[in-house]
């Protein structure tokens, strides 16, 4: 397993309670890629980390509202599931959270602590509903921790029909992260273009090699409003550019993924999240994707979930979680390299997962 390069990053999760995991207990390393059938519960593990931001961004009854209540998070509902336990590794620091549920439907701390280079553990509180981790506890995890907890993005770029915010016009100041749904892509372009050269060239070249008719963006403000951006584009050759919508949906998506993996490094999260960035891209396309995310994890953490028999061929079984479902539950194991070793002179990981021999397919 690769060792992470920053204290930062997660080296271990352990979530007992959360939808369908009943119980999780995996080691992370700088590239982990999660397969697994429809509603095996790669989305709930994705999601998890969807809930810690809101945890972090102290919105946390607003999750669960909107969730619809404690027992749509819990594992089957308070009654089979009497608390919700996270525990987040970061090399030899910690930060463990317990929440049970309140007769009004809200979602209580029951007790909130940090552990610092493992030295014991020092309790944040108790009984309260938003989250007190920003009160200090005096320690550098103040510093180095939370901030890049708070940071983690779990892109997900599935919508590109006609009405995808991406394909909107939005505000030229909205840049200071790309975000989940690529809705900031124009305005988040726009200032690689003028501050990072280097990096928005990188994006453009990744570009044309999947869709080699792509020329350049046109990015500029609006005419009626110097404040608002729309995504534009040329094609190879021509001067009248294109709205977004004449991008195909593959292509849309691939230049959103390419954002993500290429834009400079300090501007990129620790830990960064992708839901099935597969869809619609071209085999090809898929190719250049996984190069992009295996470079990426050089430096960062990549966290992927994916269907793709031709993304999984890309990686190898130590970069790999298998998520099964058994009784319900959700069950998180990452591949033993050894144990595959004579499969593999012969086979390919996606052959090998076709025929079932890594498990995450369907089964009765």
């Amino acid at each position: 397993m690769t060792n992470l390069s920053s204290e930062k990053q997660l080296s271990r999760i352990i979530i007992k309670g959360f939808k369908s995991i009943a119980e999780c207990d995996i080691q992370l390393s700088q590239l982990n890629i999660l397969i697994g059938c429809n509603g095996a519960g790669k989305s709930n593990f994705i999601g998890f980390f969807r809930m810690v931001q809101q945890i972090l961004d102290e919105q946390l009854q607003l999750f669960v509202s909107r969730q619809g209540g404690p027992d749509t998070i819990l594992h089957f509902g308070r009654k089979k599931t009497k608390q919700l336990e996270i525990q987040l590794y970061f090399g030899n620091n910690a930060y463990f959270a317990t929440f049970e549920p309140t007769q009004d439907n809200r979602l209580m701390f029951s007790e909130e602590s940090f552990w610092w280079k493992m030295g014991g553990g020092r309790k944040i509180g108790s009984g309260h509903f938003e989250t007190k981790a920003f009160q200090g506890n005096k320690t550098q995890i103040d510093e180095y921790i939370l901030p890049a907890m708070r940071q983690w993005r779990v892109y997900h770029f599935h919508d590109t029909s006609d009405t995808a915010y991406v394909k909107q016009p939005h505000s030229i100041n909205d840049n200071i992260y790309l975000r989940p749904d690529g809705s900031n892509l124009a305005a988040f372009l726009y200032l690689l273009k003028e501050n990072y050269p280097d990096s928005y060239q990188r994006i453009i070249k990744t570009i044309r090699l999947v869709a080699p008719f792509f020329g350049e963006f046109c990015l500029r403000t609006s005419p009626r409003n110097k404040e608002v951006i729309e995504l534009e584009w040329f094609e190879q050759g021509q001067d009248i550019p294109f709205k977004a919508h004449l991008f195909s949906d593959g292509t849309l998506r691939f230049i959103c993924l390419a954002t993500v993996f290429l834009q400079p490094i300090y501007l990129q999260p620790e830990t960064i999240l992708v839901d099935e960035p597969e869809l619609g891209l071209h085999p090809y396309a898929i190719t250049v994707l996984a190069s992009l995310m295996r470079a990426n994890s050089r430096e960062k953490q990549v966290i992927v979930s994916t269907q793709s028999v031709e993304l999984l061929n890309e990686f190898d079984a130590k970069d790999v979680i298998v998520v099964d479902r058994e009784d319900g539950k959700s069950l998180l194991r990452r591949l033993n390299e050894d144990d595959l070793h004579e499969w593999l002179e012969d086979y390919s990981l996606g052959e090998l997962w076709k025929k079932n021999i890594l498990g995450g397919r369907p089964s009765r």
